[in-house]
């Protein structure tokens, strides 16, 4: 059974998160395009540094991603700032993280695609043009801190389509569209 709908005041910024090739961009397209809210891809903001150790294999530290989550929160607040509703993407893994990218503490909605290591390591195995290779996945399900009851986030199982996890998203927030 889904959880039922929340209560949200508008605008609200919707942060997808989860480890690398949960689907986290794909979904946000789709919450964005039929919400009509603005959309950001979270990994366009890493510092081109970030990207080239990603992409030589080497994990993020904290002092990496201290940039880029500013850069995510800056995006949050603008939006906000501008009485606009929005959607972006961010691996949001540890609470230090979420709790800086949710500066504000109101207005921002994480939503946790969860899904097993063995499901995310199919879905990295087929993906194309990313910097971030399949062989990052173990750093990443190793930093996650999954987020607890007391933070603003709703959970979704990835195991469907996207269209079907975006649906389940909209649900969750009361926002079927």
């Amino acid at each position: 059974m889904p959880p039922a709908p929340q209560r949200i005041t508008l605008p609200l910024v919707l942060v997808l998160m989860g480890v690398s090739g949960s689907g986290k961009t794909t979904v946000a397209k789709l919450i964005a395009d039929r919400l009509d809210w603005a959309f950001e891809e979270g990994d366009a903001l890493h510092p081109p540094a970030n990207v080239a150790k990603m992409a030589a294999g080497h994990p993020l530290d904290d002092d990496d991603r201290a940039p880029w989550l500013a850069k995510v929160a800056d995006w949050i607040d603008a939006r906000r700032a501008a009485g606009q509703s929005g959607v972006i993407t961010c691996s949001a893994l540890k609470r230090k993280y979420r709790a800086l990218i949710d500066r504000r503490g109101e207005g921002v909605e994480f939503v946790y695609l969860h899904g097993s290591r063995d499901l995310i390591a199919a879905r990295l195995a087929t993906r194309q043009g990313h910097f971030m290779p399949s062989s990052l996945l173990a750093s990443q399900f190793e930093t996650l801190e999954e987020p607890a009851t007391d933070e603003p986030v709703i959970r979704v199982e990835i195991d469907g389509t996207p269209e079907a996890i975006a649906d389940a998203v909209l649900a969750a927030l009361g926002l079927a569209a």
